[in-house]
């Protein structure tokens, strides 16, 4: 990826969109999923004009005094506005000389990999690399004084024990040099954090904190630092027990239960009807690759997680050469590359890092629909009706940034607003009393589309299918109009 694309992706904290010409289907039906049937898209150019106009309103058949004071007033605001226009041009112009300096800046124990402007937000990156253990660190300076910090590692696990999420939750609960039981509540209650907390995706786990206040900042840095390298986690399996599970004895008389903190959140989640339908489907879409093992965890999996596959996780993936640095605000960069260092320097170099938590890429392995039923949890009052919904492996390789745009307008036009065409048939057509399924989705390395309608009566499951179906069809044979193809480029 061109330093210029990963710059920018970090700065929007967006990841980029997927499309494919091929795709595979997938049907969930009550909470199901899966896969495959081609289609094919025609192409058509996409023109968008502007035009600039110019309205001269002159006072006519006013009295000359009339005239004259108007024109001097008028004169005066020219100038005021002149003046201010230039003021603010200068300060603009000392800023970007003053971040500029920010662009390249050395430190011995980083090697320069790239430097780039993102000219359309201010932003002056630089790609690092760590000499001794391997991290990568993009500090990208603005004139913000919301300073942004950000630790991600690549942790893609390969069964359902929700591994990422419990260790998520653990490096948390003290570290080597802040020894509190749990720091995590005492930032948010004690700092001047605008922004702290941390997040396990299915491939990805980050930790990100955020500050106006620079000496608050640079804290929270060594707290989270600290915390990922060198957590109490992985030598006290207590921390394990707490936060993952363990069995707890309320009544002697009762039986013993499971307990931890992330075992009963994913108990809730679990007695969710939308997630439980989103994840089946993630799943059946993914056979065989990480993304079809649940990293947040399943309940009935959770128990079966040992301390000594714990730790030996936080081995394998939490070292700096399997880890994204990212820096962001207008702190000084030298200072930055100064805290950082201080922690990497405990590392030394780890090649086998990076291969060991690559993703492999899903291949389009159906030839025909798959479909899949599973049971959801409901209410003794709640009506027997069904949740529908069709899924679409994007692509099974890197997209090119032509395909990301082009993928991204499809899905606007498709299910992007009420008025979409696939959103606005689905709503009207009767067979269910709302959507699921959020269209595209991209935050995974290979993108997937989904659509479908809640409460559908049984009787209507098929309907739902053809419907979707028919209406991509109509789509491939007659497009999209020039003025929706315009607003969906204006909106996105």
């Amino acid at each position: 990826m061109h330093f210029h694309r990963l710059a920018k992706m970090a700065f929007l904290a967006l990841t980029a969109t997927r499309v494919a010409t091929a795709f595979s289907a997938a049907t969930l039906r009550s909470v199901g999923a899966s896969s495959s049937s081609a289609a094919s898209s025609s192409r058509r150019s996409l023109t968008n004009a502007a035009a600039v106009a110019f309205l001269d309103n002159r006072n006519r058949g006013a009295s000359t005094s009339t005239t004259a004071g108007r024109f001097l007033s008028q004169s005066a605001a020219a100038a005021s506005t002149c003046t201010s226009s230039i003021t603010a041009l200068r300060q603009s112009t000392v800023v970007e000389s003053e971040l500029e300096k920010n662009l390249g800046v050395s430190h011995p124990a980083f090697d320069i990999i790239s430097t780039d402007i993102v000219t359309e937000f201010g932003a002056y990156c630089t790609l690092y690399r760590h000499k001794q253990s391997g991290a990568e660190l993009l500090s990208v300076s603005t004139d913000d004084d919301n300073k942004c910090f950000g630790i991600t590692f690549r942790t893609p696990p390969t069964d359902s024990t929700g591994v990422p999420h419990i260790l998520e939750h653990s490096v948390l609960c003290g570290s080597r040099k802040y020894k509190t039981k749990d720091p995590f509540v005492q930032l948010l209650q004690g700092s001047l954090q605008t922004f702290l907390n941390a997040f396990t995706y299915p491939d990805r786990t980050c930790y990100v904190v955020a500050s106006q206040n620079t000496k608050d900042f640079y804290n929270l840095i060594n707290v989270y630092a600290d915390a990922v390298y060198h957590p109490r986690a992985t030598s006290d399996p207590m921390v394990h027990a707490q936060e993952g599970w363990h069995l707890e004895l309320e009544q002697i008389e009762e039986p013993l239960t499971y307990k931890g903190v992330v075992y009963n959140e994913m108990k809730g989640v679990y007695s969710s009807p939308d997630s439980l339908l989103q994840r089946d489907a993630q799943q059946s879409i993914f056979p065989d690759n990480t993304y079809g093992v649940d990293s947040g965890g399943s309940p009935v999996e959770i128990p079966n997680l040992s301390f000594e596959q714990f730790a030996e996780f936080h081995q394998k993936f939490y070292h700096p050469g399997n880890s994204r640095i990212f820096f962001a605000g207008d702190d000084d960069v030298a200072n930055r590359l100064e805290i950082m260092d201080e922690y990497l320097k405990d590392f030394g170099p780890s090649p086998e890092s990076k291969p060991a938590s690559t993703i492999q890429w899903q291949k389009k392995t159906f030839d025909a629909p798959k479909k899949i039923r599973n049971p959801y949890p409901a209410g003794n009052d709640q009506p027997e009706t069904h949740m529908i919904m069709m899924n679409w492996l994007v692509n099974d390789r890197p997209l090119t940034p032509v395909e990301e745009i082009t993928v991204t307008i499809l899905d606007h036009l498709l299910m992007g607003t009420s008025s979409s065409i696939l959103y606005k048939t689905l709503m009207e057509s009767g067979l269910g009393e709302s959507i699921t399924g959020g269209g595209l989705m991209s935050e995974l390395m290979q993108g997937t589309f989904s659509a479908g309608l809640k409460g559908v009566k049984p009787e209507d499951a098929d309907k739902v299918e053809e419907l979707i179906m028919s209406t991509l069809q109509k789509v491939v044979e007659e497009g999209f109009t020039e003025d929706a193809i315009a607003a969906s480029m204006n909106t996105i």
